[in-house]
């Protein structure tokens, strides 16, 4: 199926799941602030949530793995998803929600740059506009109070910019690789959720930063099951809306995380609304919402 022969009716069922993957990760800050309240760093948290789904998948189907093996193009999603899973649910953790998911939401900024690099695809003067306006958001987002360089100040936009930067080309990746089964990719992004995560955790922890991780209680272990369930539901959906969508329309899509996140952020006092984080956020999502624009027109 190619993305043109989804007409209207065709696209909402593809739509619909991309917005319930938006809505897991717009919300699943809360979950892991919960768990570090507990003492278990989001790290840890991210590579015990995802090596549950890995063993599920691994019970399901056991050869899924030697597909993984004999597919080195799928070990870029291992890479990608991973550090995409670290880096946001490390970053919603300990920053402003709403600023971390904004940063994150640059996406389409580096989509198009990977786009450049590695397709050889030409930038437009469309192209060349939503990069000024996306570049221009973040440095309203980023810009310091008291003055300065529009640079990331905190390791939660850091962060942001990695997950978002991460996340690009995962989606990239998805849309080259949509041939393949889905639950290979699914393992493919698992592994990769458990594998950058632990390791991530272990320097930390080798370091002197985060505390070895402890076995959970009861409660906190059927939360653990519970989103690791709510976790297999969205990988599943991002795949399948990916894999029938242009990337440009899933890109803007997704952007309905920054409603989700933005409201239960405000909701339960875990990030701050201000006149500039508007302004530059809505300069990134109008930026997003360009890449749409002449992309749609039907073949001829």
């Amino acid at each position: 199926m190619t993305t043109k022969s989804l007409g209207p009716t065709g696209a909402a069922l593809p739509v619909l799941a991309l917005m319930v993957n938006a809505f897991v990760w717009g919300v699943s800050w809360w979950p892991f602030r919960q768990f570090e309240a507990l003492g278990l760093h989001p790290l840890w948290s991210t590579a015990a949530i995802y090596a549950l789904v890995l063993a599920a998948l691994t019970l399901w189907r056991p050869g899924v793995w030697r597909g993984l093996a004999r597919t080195p193009s799928l070990w870029v999603l291992v890479l990608a998803s991973g550090t995409t899973n670290a880096a946001f649910n490390w970053g919603v953790t300990i920053g402003d929600v709403v600023r971390v998911v904004l940063l994150f939401y640059l996406m389409p900024l580096w989509a198009l740059l990977l786009a450049r690099l590695l397709l050889r695809e030409r930038l437009t003067p469309m192209a060349a506009l939503r990069m000024a306006m996306a570049l221009a958001g973040a440095a309203v987002v980023l810009w310091p109070p008291g003055g300065g360089w529009p640079w990331p100040r905190s390791l939660a936009e850091v962060l942001g910019l990695l997950g978002g930067f991460t996340f690009a080309l995962n989606n990239v990746w998805l849309r080259r690789e949509a041939h393949r089964a889905d639950v290979e990719r699914a393992t493919a992004m698992f592994l990769g959720g458990t594998v950058v995560s632990a390791l991530g955790a272990t320097a930390l922890m080798l370091a002197g930063q985060v505390a070895a991780p402890s076995l959970p209680g009861p409660l906190a272990g059927v939360a653990f099951l519970a989103l690791a369930a709510a976790f297999v539901c969205a990988n599943l959906a991002l795949q399948y809306g990916a894999a029938r969508l242009r990337a440009s329309v899933t890109a803007v899509v997704m952007l309905t995380e920054i409603v989700f996140a933005a409201g239960s952020a405000a909701a339960l006092g875990a990030g701050m609304v201000d006149a500039r984080l508007l302004a530059g956020g809505a300069l990134i999502v109008a930026a997003a919402l360009l890449s749409v624009w002449g992309q749609e027109t039907p073949a001829g």
